[in-house]
């Protein structure tokens, strides 16, 4: 019964769900529909909001791309590889190929989601070199299903910004709600939320196991078509090739970086941001690579990688400026979803319809950050008036906007660059995560809420 539940998700999204780009747009298209009787504006204000936001996420685009980049140049040093292929070499069997790589990207994901993202791709791969008979498409559907636990980890932009000292950014961003801090005690580590992790990290990687295909169904991949090539030494000759191949250079700057990296967690704690992430990744690869030229030889073959995050992350941003476009304060589309939440809600049913309101705000506004600022100043005063303790209100839209990341490509771009894969490769697979858990976080909550 699940095989089949399965097979024909996998079959469903191979046959409907386009490129994403494709995809990209059809998204384009349905948020510009509806953005103009919710704002009660005309289509021309409302495509000036999609070309005014084009451009919102050019940083974030760039830590994205350098997240792929660094790491897949990070992980294709000599020494990392052996580690790698140290820990895919406890699989020895199809099932357990899918059991590690899945165990591994949560715990991954949980500490960190750009460190989980790549991580959890390249661990697949090798396991996909060293096992035989696995199915190449499920392995990275379930490196990439860790990412669904990622905002109620160490990293989730939501319970750190409820966490950060600043009344009056605080304050702006809940809507006046909240005023004080909320400590990670009460977020992250709050009993219930790491029961729904505990849960999902225990469970999930036995249910991607499950749906491993039949043999005659499984679609594997050349193990050759994988070994990352390797460079070539040839004897430096010219000054010029001396100082490429010149260690103390790789050493002087690898040094410089580890002063900061010390200098900045003794002054900031362990408050590890993306761009620490792409730094650390930074320093590491060159550490690792040894040489000057030898790292930019695979920061230029991982760079290849990168095209789809390039092309549609700019589209993703019109996206969410049509979404938060508001006419004079008036209502964004984004509001009008969250507000119909709260329209039907109860204290006992609102952390419940939070978490399903941020789902689908997801679907259109992949940024967490950009979610907060939509969903925070309308969903946690209205907690606050219905009762509801506004850390829990917080980590239901913070779980919503992980959630549905499952069936959103815009996550997946990094893992796939690192793949050489297509959303729908891996989509069906996702979609079944998304089910699984969807239950386990709706029962959460749902208990939460009676609680």
């Amino acid at each position: 019964m699940f095989k089949k539940l399965t097979n024909g998700c996998v079959h469903m999204v191979n046959r409907f769900l386009p490129d994403p780009f494709i995809f990209c747009i059809i998204l384009s298209v349905v948020v510009f529909i509806f953005a103009i009787p919710a704002t009660q504006t005309d289509a021309i204000t409302i495509i000036g909001a999609w070309g005014t936001g084009v451009w919102a996420l050019l940083q974030f685009s760039m830590q994205m791309a350098l997240v792929l980049v660094l790491g897949s140049a990070l992980a294709n040093a000599p020494a990392v590889r052996k580690l790698v292929m140290i820990i895919a070499g406890i699989a020895k069997t199809p099932t357990q190929g899918i059991i590690v790589v899945t165990f591994f990207s949560l715990i991954a994901c949980w500490l960190n989601w750009g460190f989980g993202l790549v991580v959890g791709a390249i661990l697949a791969k090798e396991i996909a070199r060293q096992v035989k008979g696995i199915d190449y498409r499920l392995l990275i559907a379930s490196a990439y299903s860790g990412f669904v636990i990622w905002h109620a980890g160490f990293s989730g932009s939501i319970p750190l910004a409820l966490a950060t000292p600043g009344s009056d950014a605080l304050s702006a961003a809940t809507g006046g709600a909240v005023t004080d801090v909320i400590p990670t005690s009460m977020t992250i580590f709050a009993p219930w939320n790491l029961l729904m992790v505990g849960v999902i990290i225990i469970c999930l990687p036995f249910i991607n196991a499950k749906m491993h295909p039949s043999p005659d169904e499984v679609i594997s991949v050349d193990p050759e078509l994988l070994i990352e090539k390797e460079r070539v030494y040839k004897k430096p000759v010219t000054p010029a090739e001396k100082m490429e191949n010149s260690m103390i250079c790789s050493a002087i700057i690898s040094l410089a970086g580890i002063v900061y990296l010390v200098y900045y967690f003794i002054n900031n704690g362990f408050n590890v941001t993306l761009n620490i992430v792409n730094f650390i990744f930074l320093v590491l690869g060159i550490i690792f690579h040894k040489t000057p030229i030898s790292y930019v030889d695979a920061v230029t073959d991982a760079t290849k990688g990168a095209a789809g995050i390039i092309l549609q992350f700019p589209f993703y941003a019109g996206i969410m400026g049509m979404m938060t476009f508001s006419v004079d304060g008036g209502s964004s589309l984004a509001g009008v979803i969250s507000n119909f939440f709260v329209s039907i809600s109860t204290e006992v049913t609102f952390p419940l319809f939070t978490f399903l309101s941020a789902g689908i705000v997801n679907i259109f506004i992949p940024s967490g950050g950009g979610q907060w600022v939509v969903q925070g100043p309308i969903m946690m005063p209205a907690g606050l008036k219905l009762g509801v303790d506004p850390a829990i209100t917080g980590m239901a839209i913070a779980w919503g906007d992980a959630w549905t990341n499952m069936i959103q490509p815009f996550w997946a771009l990094p893992a796939l660059g690192i793949a050489g894969l297509s959303a729908r490769d891996i989509m069906g697979y996702c979609l079944i995560t998304l089910l699984f858990t969807g239950i386990v976080v709706c029962v959460g909550f749902a208990l939460v809420g009676i609680l």
